[in-house]
C-alpha cells in the first residue's frame, strides 16, 4: 500500500452539512489548483452499494470485501462534482436525503472508518489536496497546514438543504429536514469513532449569515495567511 507524501500540503476542511463546505472545498481547490476530496461522497457512494448488494452493517466479511473491491472516483465537471462507483454515476443517488441517512448508519461502523481511512489518505498527492468532511482535520490528515471548520444554525441549514432538493426536484418539507439534521448532528457528534467535532488547532467559520462568496473569500484569506507564515 502505497505512503502518501507527508510534505503535500493538506487543507482540512471540516463541519456539518449545509454550512457550504462541499460547494466552498470545490472552489478553493480550483483555485489553488489542487486536488479534492469529498468524504461524504466517499461514504454515501460505499453506503449505496453495500446497501445495492444487500450488504448489511453487521455483515462484517461483507463489509470488508466491498471495502478492497470498491473503486470510487470524484470526476470533476462543468456542472460540479461527479460520485462514480464501480464506474457507474451514483451522483443522484448520494446526494439525496436517503444516501444521506445511509451513509450516516454506516459511517458510524469503526470496521468501515478504519477501512476508508486508507483510502482517503491516498488521494493526499501533488500539487496539493483539499479535503473535505467531518474528520479532516481530527483523524484523516492531523498534520493539515490549515484546519478549517465551517459552522451555521441547524435552521439556516435545513433552510438551505431544502432549497437544493427543490432546484434538484427532490421533494421534502422544512420542518422534516429540521428534524433530520437535528438528529444527524446528534449522531455524528456523539458516535464513538470520529465524532464530530473542530480540532483543537481548527479555525472556526460561522457561515449563518454568510453568502458563498464572502465565506470563500474569508477561506482564500486564511490560506494566504497561513502560507505566508510557512
Amino acid at each position: 500500500m502505497s505512503n502518501p507524501d507527508q510534505s503535500i500540503p493538506v487543507l482540512a476542511i471540516d463541519g456539518p452539512s449545509g454550512t457550504g463546505k462541499g460547494t466552498i472545498a470545490s472552489r478553493v481547490a480550483g483555485h489553488l489548483g489542487w486536488h479534492m476530496l469529498d468524504s461524504g461522497a466517499l461514504y454515501r457512494a460505499f453506503a449505496h452499494v453495500a446497501v445495492e448488494n444487500d450488504i448489511s452493517p453487521d455483515d462484517a466479511s461483507g463489509l470488508q470485501e466491498l471495502i478492497r473491491a470498491i473503486d470510487i472516483a470524484f470526476i470533476q465537471t462543468d456542472a460540479g462534482l461527479k460520485i462514480a462507483a464501480d464506474g457507474t454515476d451514483v451522483t443522484d443517488c448520494v446526494r439525496s436525503e436517503v444516501g444521506g441517512k445511509r451513509a450516516s448508519i454506516f459511517a458510524k461502523i469503526p470496521l468501515v472508518r478504519e477501512g476508508l481511512l486508507e483510502r482517503q489518505r491516498r488521494m493526499r498527492v501533488a500539487p496539493g489536496l483539499v479535503a473535505d468532511g467531518r474528520d479532516m482535520g481530527t483523524v484523516v490528515f492531523p498534520d493539515a497546514f490549515l484546519k478549517i471548520f465551517l459552522d451555521a444554525s441547524a435552521y439556516i441549514r435545513a433552510q438551505r438543504r431544502y432549497n437544493q432538493l427543490k432546484e434538484k426536484g427532490f421533494s421534502g418539507t422544512l420542518r422534516a429536514l429540521r428534524k433530520e439534521i437535528a438528529e444527524r448532528d446528534a449522531q455524528d457528534r456523539n458516535r464513538s469513532a470520529s465524532p464530530l467535532t473542530p480540532a483543537s488547532d481548527a479555525i472556526v467559520v460561522d457561515t449563518s449569515g454568510k453568502g458563498i462568496v464572502e465565506v470563500f473569500n474569508e477561506v482564500v484569506a486564511l490560506i494566504e495567511e497561513r502560507l505566508l507564515e510557512e
